[in-house]
Protein backbone atom coordinates (compact mmCIF):
# COMPACT_ATOMS: atom_id res chain seq x y z
CA UNK A 1 0.00 0.00 0.00
CA UNK A 2 1.24 3.52 -0.82
CA UNK A 3 1.94 6.03 1.29
CA UNK A 4 -0.64 8.61 -0.18
CA UNK A 5 -3.37 5.50 0.38
CA UNK A 6 -2.53 4.86 3.89
CA UNK A 7 -2.55 8.40 4.41
CA UNK A 8 -6.17 8.21 3.13
CA UNK A 9 -7.34 5.73 4.81
CA UNK A 10 -6.01 6.77 8.26
CA UNK A 11 -7.59 10.27 7.50
CA UNK A 12 -10.82 8.48 6.84
CA UNK A 13 -10.14 6.27 10.24
CA UNK A 14 -9.80 9.42 12.52
CA UNK A 15 -12.52 10.94 10.77
CA UNK A 16 -15.00 8.08 11.90
CA UNK A 17 -13.73 8.31 15.60
CA UNK A 18 -13.21 11.44 16.21
CA UNK A 19 -15.67 13.82 14.20
CA UNK A 20 -15.20 16.49 16.45
CA UNK A 21 -11.45 16.94 14.78
CA UNK A 22 -12.73 17.13 11.38
CA UNK A 23 -15.61 19.38 12.16
CA UNK A 24 -13.24 21.61 14.61
CA UNK A 25 -10.75 21.64 11.63
CA UNK A 26 -13.36 22.55 8.76
CA UNK A 27 -14.51 25.38 11.17
CA UNK A 28 -11.43 27.02 12.02
CA UNK A 29 -9.92 27.48 8.37
CA UNK A 30 -13.40 28.53 7.02
CA UNK A 31 -14.63 31.05 9.05
CA UNK A 32 -11.71 33.61 8.76
CA UNK A 33 -11.49 33.97 12.64
CA UNK A 34 -7.90 36.28 12.31
CA UNK A 35 -10.18 38.97 9.81
CA UNK A 36 -13.15 38.65 12.41
CA UNK A 37 -10.16 38.91 15.64
CA UNK A 38 -9.16 42.29 14.05
CA UNK A 39 -11.79 43.67 13.11
CA UNK A 40 -12.95 42.98 17.03
CA UNK A 41 -9.67 44.61 17.98
CA UNK A 42 -10.35 47.79 16.18
CA UNK A 43 -13.98 47.75 17.24
CA UNK A 44 -12.64 47.78 20.63
CA UNK A 45 -10.03 50.49 20.66
CA UNK A 46 -12.38 52.93 18.46
CA UNK A 47 -14.83 52.09 21.77
CA UNK A 48 -11.92 52.81 24.60
CA UNK A 49 -10.31 55.69 23.49
CA UNK A 50 -13.30 58.47 23.69
CA UNK A 51 -14.76 56.41 26.41
CA UNK A 52 -11.55 57.54 28.72
CA UNK A 53 -12.23 60.71 28.04
CA UNK A 54 -15.97 60.56 28.73
CA UNK A 55 -15.27 59.32 31.93
CA UNK A 56 -12.77 62.09 32.94
CA UNK A 57 -15.76 64.34 32.23
CA UNK A 58 -18.78 63.22 33.71
CA UNK A 59 -18.04 60.74 36.55
CA UNK A 60 -16.59 61.53 39.96
CA UNK A 61 -13.34 61.12 41.16
CA UNK A 62 -14.06 57.82 43.12
CA UNK A 63 -15.08 56.11 39.97
CA UNK A 64 -11.93 57.84 37.98
CA UNK A 65 -9.48 56.54 40.71
CA UNK A 66 -11.42 52.74 40.81
CA UNK A 67 -10.49 52.90 36.98
CA UNK A 68 -6.87 53.71 37.41
CA UNK A 69 -6.39 51.57 40.03
CA UNK A 70 -8.10 48.48 37.72
CA UNK A 71 -5.82 49.60 34.38
CA UNK A 72 -2.82 49.32 36.62
CA UNK A 73 -3.73 46.15 37.96
CA UNK A 74 -4.74 44.63 34.29
CA UNK A 75 -1.53 46.28 32.25
CA UNK A 76 0.79 46.83 35.42
CA UNK A 77 1.15 50.57 34.39
CA UNK A 78 4.09 52.16 35.37
CA UNK A 79 6.47 55.50 34.93
CA UNK A 80 5.61 57.15 31.57
CA UNK A 81 2.72 54.49 30.40
CA UNK A 82 1.05 54.88 33.72
CA UNK A 83 1.33 58.95 33.25
CA UNK A 84 -0.35 59.17 30.20
CA UNK A 85 -3.40 57.12 31.75
CA UNK A 86 -3.31 59.65 34.62
CA UNK A 87 -3.32 62.74 32.31
CA UNK A 88 -6.56 61.55 30.18
CA UNK A 89 -8.51 60.39 33.46
CA UNK A 90 -8.02 63.89 35.10
CA UNK A 91 -10.12 66.24 34.44
CA UNK A 92 -9.23 69.54 32.36
CA UNK A 93 -9.59 72.86 34.62
CA UNK A 94 -11.47 74.16 31.98
CA UNK A 95 -14.80 73.55 32.59
CA UNK A 96 -16.11 74.48 28.64
CA UNK A 97 -13.60 72.49 27.29
CA UNK A 98 -14.14 69.71 29.61
CA UNK A 99 -17.34 69.51 29.05
CA UNK A 100 -17.28 69.26 25.21
CA UNK A 101 -14.36 67.23 25.21
CA UNK A 102 -16.30 64.88 27.39
CA UNK A 103 -20.12 65.17 25.49
CA UNK A 104 -17.74 64.89 22.11
CA UNK A 105 -15.60 61.90 23.85
CA UNK A 106 -19.37 60.26 24.57
CA UNK A 107 -21.04 60.78 21.31
CA UNK A 108 -18.09 58.99 19.89
CA UNK A 109 -18.38 56.26 22.59
CA UNK A 110 -21.67 55.82 22.07
CA UNK A 111 -21.70 55.49 18.31
CA UNK A 112 -18.49 53.27 18.27
CA UNK A 113 -19.55 51.10 21.09
CA UNK A 114 -22.39 49.83 18.81
CA UNK A 115 -19.76 48.81 16.39
CA UNK A 116 -18.18 47.34 18.87
CA UNK A 117 -20.86 45.46 20.44
CA UNK A 118 -21.95 44.06 16.82
CA UNK A 119 -18.56 42.65 16.27
CA UNK A 120 -18.63 40.74 19.48
CA UNK A 121 -22.52 39.80 17.81
CA UNK A 122 -21.19 38.69 14.76
CA UNK A 123 -17.98 36.80 16.52
CA UNK A 124 -20.86 34.78 18.29
CA UNK A 125 -23.21 33.93 15.66
CA UNK A 126 -20.39 33.03 13.51
CA UNK A 127 -18.85 30.74 15.74
CA UNK A 128 -22.57 29.30 16.27
CA UNK A 129 -23.31 29.82 12.66
CA UNK A 130 -26.80 31.61 13.55
CA UNK A 131 -28.43 34.72 11.44
CA UNK A 132 -27.95 38.28 12.35
CA UNK A 133 -31.08 39.31 14.59
CA UNK A 134 -32.99 42.22 13.63
CA UNK A 135 -31.74 45.70 14.66
CA UNK A 136 -34.89 46.10 16.86
CA UNK A 137 -34.20 42.75 18.67
CA UNK A 138 -30.58 43.78 19.21
CA UNK A 139 -29.76 47.49 19.28
CA UNK A 140 -30.57 47.25 23.73
CA UNK A 141 -28.58 43.92 24.20
CA UNK A 142 -25.65 46.18 22.42
CA UNK A 143 -25.81 48.95 24.85
CA UNK A 144 -26.35 46.77 28.34
CA UNK A 145 -23.60 44.31 27.12
CA UNK A 146 -20.98 47.70 26.75
CA UNK A 147 -21.95 48.63 30.29
CA UNK A 148 -21.63 45.58 31.92
CA UNK A 149 -18.55 45.34 30.23
CA UNK A 150 -17.42 49.10 31.98
CA UNK A 151 -18.48 47.83 35.03
CA UNK A 152 -16.10 44.61 35.01
CA UNK A 153 -13.02 46.78 33.86
CA UNK A 154 -14.11 48.78 36.69
CA UNK A 155 -14.34 45.86 38.85
CA UNK A 156 -10.98 44.52 37.70
CA UNK A 157 -8.37 45.90 40.52
CA UNK A 158 -10.57 44.74 43.68
CA UNK A 159 -10.94 40.90 42.08
CA UNK A 160 -7.29 40.60 40.42
CA UNK A 161 -6.06 41.21 44.18
CA UNK A 162 -8.53 39.07 45.67
CA UNK A 163 -10.24 41.86 48.01
CA UNK A 164 -7.42 42.09 49.46
CA UNK A 165 -6.12 38.48 50.04
CA UNK A 166 -3.88 38.76 47.48
CA UNK A 167 -3.41 37.04 43.74
CA UNK A 168 -3.43 33.14 45.31
CA UNK A 169 -7.41 34.12 45.42
CA UNK A 170 -7.34 37.09 42.69
CA UNK A 171 -6.36 34.49 39.69
CA UNK A 172 -9.31 31.87 40.37
CA UNK A 173 -11.52 35.16 40.64
CA UNK A 174 -10.72 36.40 37.46
CA UNK A 175 -11.49 32.84 35.98
CA UNK A 176 -14.72 32.59 37.87
CA UNK A 177 -16.02 35.77 36.75
CA UNK A 178 -14.17 35.01 33.07
CA UNK A 179 -16.77 32.35 33.09
CA UNK A 180 -19.58 34.68 33.85
CA UNK A 181 -19.05 37.16 31.25
CA UNK A 182 -18.64 34.87 28.42
CA UNK A 183 -21.53 32.59 29.48
CA UNK A 184 -23.72 36.12 29.81
CA UNK A 185 -22.05 37.88 26.72
CA UNK A 186 -22.88 34.59 24.24
CA UNK A 187 -26.46 34.27 25.87
CA UNK A 188 -27.25 38.29 25.57
CA UNK A 189 -25.44 38.90 22.26
CA UNK A 190 -27.58 35.23 20.50
CA UNK A 191 -30.97 36.43 22.27
CA UNK A 192 -30.70 33.23 24.22
CA UNK A 193 -31.21 31.49 20.97
CA UNK A 194 -28.45 28.40 22.67
CA UNK A 195 -29.10 26.93 25.43
CA UNK A 196 -27.38 28.35 28.70
CA UNK A 197 -25.38 24.59 29.61
CA UNK A 198 -24.41 24.19 25.61
CA UNK A 199 -22.78 28.00 25.55
CA UNK A 200 -20.52 26.24 28.99
CA UNK A 201 -17.51 25.07 26.94
CA UNK A 202 -16.80 28.45 24.89
CA UNK A 203 -17.41 30.45 28.25
CA UNK A 204 -14.67 28.17 29.69
CA UNK A 205 -11.91 28.31 26.76
CA UNK A 206 -12.73 32.18 27.08
CA UNK A 207 -12.26 32.71 30.39
CA UNK A 208 -8.99 30.56 30.30
CA UNK A 209 -7.72 32.47 27.57
CA UNK A 210 -8.46 35.88 28.88
CA UNK A 211 -7.01 34.86 32.63
CA UNK A 212 -4.14 33.69 31.13
CA UNK A 213 -3.55 36.57 28.80
CA UNK A 214 -4.40 39.30 31.66
CA UNK A 215 -2.20 37.55 34.34
CA UNK A 216 0.46 37.89 31.90
CA UNK A 217 0.22 41.24 30.71
CA UNK A 218 1.33 42.37 33.70
CA UNK A 219 5.00 40.75 32.71
CA UNK A 220 5.02 41.98 28.94
CA UNK A 221 3.39 45.17 28.86
CA UNK A 222 4.49 47.68 31.51
CA UNK A 223 7.56 47.20 29.22
CA UNK A 224 6.34 47.14 25.67
CA UNK A 225 4.41 50.74 26.46
CA UNK A 226 6.97 52.58 27.98
CA UNK A 227 9.79 51.50 25.21
CA UNK A 228 7.04 52.63 22.90
CA UNK A 229 5.95 55.61 24.70
CA UNK A 230 9.96 56.46 24.40
CA UNK A 231 10.60 55.55 21.05
CA UNK A 232 7.64 56.85 19.32
CA UNK A 233 5.71 58.60 21.52
CA UNK A 234 1.84 58.35 22.11
CA UNK A 235 1.58 56.91 18.81
CA UNK A 236 3.90 53.95 20.21
CA UNK A 237 1.73 53.30 23.03
CA UNK A 238 -1.60 53.23 20.95
CA UNK A 239 0.13 50.13 18.58
CA UNK A 240 1.15 48.59 21.45
CA UNK A 241 -2.06 48.69 22.95
CA UNK A 242 -3.75 48.03 19.84
CA UNK A 243 -1.49 44.33 19.02
CA UNK A 244 -2.49 43.45 22.66
CA UNK A 245 -5.93 43.89 21.78
CA UNK A 246 -5.56 41.87 18.15
CA UNK A 247 -3.70 38.80 20.41
CA UNK A 248 -6.99 39.44 23.18
CA UNK A 249 -9.71 39.16 20.92
CA UNK A 250 -8.26 36.37 18.41
CA UNK A 251 -8.15 33.92 21.70
CA UNK A 252 -11.62 35.05 22.07
CA UNK A 253 -12.87 34.29 18.36
CA UNK A 254 -10.86 31.07 18.63
CA UNK A 255 -12.15 30.22 21.90
CA UNK A 256 -16.02 30.79 21.44
CA UNK A 257 -16.08 28.75 18.21
CA UNK A 258 -13.80 26.24 19.53
CA UNK A 259 -16.14 25.90 22.33
CA UNK A 260 -19.46 25.88 19.80
CA UNK A 261 -18.06 23.20 17.73
CA UNK A 262 -16.84 20.86 20.84
CA UNK A 263 -20.47 21.78 22.28
CA UNK A 264 -22.42 20.88 18.63
CA UNK A 265 -20.25 17.05 17.94
CA UNK A 266 -19.79 13.96 20.15
CA UNK A 267 -19.14 13.32 22.22
CA UNK A 268 -19.87 16.34 24.31
CA UNK A 269 -22.98 17.12 22.37
CA UNK A 270 -24.77 13.65 23.53
CA UNK A 271 -23.73 14.54 26.98
CA UNK A 272 -25.24 17.68 27.04
CA UNK A 273 -28.45 16.70 25.29
CA UNK A 274 -28.24 14.33 28.51
CA UNK A 275 -27.88 17.05 30.78
CA UNK A 276 -30.38 18.88 29.46
CA UNK A 277 -33.28 16.62 29.28
CA UNK A 278 -32.23 14.88 32.83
Amino acid sequence: MSWTARLVRLRADAERRFPVVTALTSRLLSANLLDAATRLAAQAFLACVPLLFAIAAFTPQAVREQLSESLRALFGLTGPADQQVQQVLTPSTDTALRDTSGAVGLLITLISATSFSRAMARVCERAWRLPRLGTRIAAWRWVVWLLALVLVVLLQGPVRNGFGSGLWLGAPLVFLVGIGIWLGTQHLLLAGRVPWLTLLPGALLASAATTALSLTARLYMPGALNRSLNEYGSFGMVLALLSWLIVLSAAITFAVTIGAVLAQEPPLSRYLAAKRGS
